[in-house]
């Protein structure tokens, strides 16, 4: 298992982080996600994922139509994410 820090743009923070989504997505693969946000604001935020299996499988889960659904709900810019992985 790794862990893997994910940085992107979403369209309201405050939504976003009141949405079940994020977290129901992730349970669904065994993973925990916890939510960042920057005390200077704007509309950047992190999410640090815990019990990632592998990156591939990280990866095969984000391209489902289920991932681009939560993303959308929650306002995510597709376009802006980064990712970084624990070493």
């Amino acid at each position: 298992m790794t862990t893997v820090i994910v940085v992107h743009d979403v369209d309201d923070v405050q939504h976003w982080l009141a949405s079940p989504k994020r977290a129901e997505f992730f349970a669904a693969h065994g993973m925990i996600a916890r939510t960042f946000t920057s005390p200077a604001g704007g509309n950047r935020v992190g999410v640090v994922i815990d019990n990632v299996p592998s990156l591939d499988a990280l990866m095969k889960a984000l391209q489902t139509p289920e991932a681009a659904a939560a993303m959308a709900h929650d306002g995510v810019h597709p376009d802006s994410i980064q990712m970084f992985v624990a070493s």
